[in-house]
């Protein structure tokens, strides 16, 4: 079973700043392809800002999003996971905590970011494998 540590190896850290307007955020997070980035302040996490935000604390309340700033829209009630944690304790998480993002930290500091995707393609190829392994078997034993 693989790691949180495996899955954020080599990967890029999209990130924004609590003074950034939601705009700047919305535009980056096109830009970088991804649906919520995680909020630094300095080198602190403070937050997660994602399309449901934009959604919910944006649009519906008729806020501006050239004016509006992240730190005003966030997340704040972040959940976070360990690089040595499974990707089964992070599905789990995230299922307990209605999320579909969790930070990764190591102690206080940031790591990575993982997605429910991630988790999902990652337990698609080990089950594939499995599979793979027990085709294998079974033309083996013929």
């Amino acid at each position: 079973m693989a790691t949180i540590r495996d899955l954020i190896s080599n990967r890029t850290i999209h990130y924004v700043e609590p003074g950034q307007t939601v705009f700047e955020a919305a535009s980056y997070m096109v830009n970088c392809n991804v649906g919520a980035v995680p909020v630094l302040d300095d080198t602190k996490l403070v937050g997660i800002f994602s399309e449901r935000d934009i959604m919910r604390r944006v649009v519906t309340e008729g806020r501006n999003p050239l004016t509006t700033r992240i730190s005003d829209v966030m997340s704040t009630d972040v959940r976070m996971v360990g690089p040595s944690a499974s990707s089964e304790e992070a599905m789990c998480l995230m299922q307990t905590h209605g999320v579909r993002h969790l930070p990764v930290c190591d102690g206080r500091t940031l790591v990575g970011f993982l997605s429910l995707r991630d988790l999902l393609r990652c337990h698609l190829d080990e089950k594939s494998g499995e599979a793979d392994a027990m085709r294998a078997y079974i033309q083996a034993s013929s």
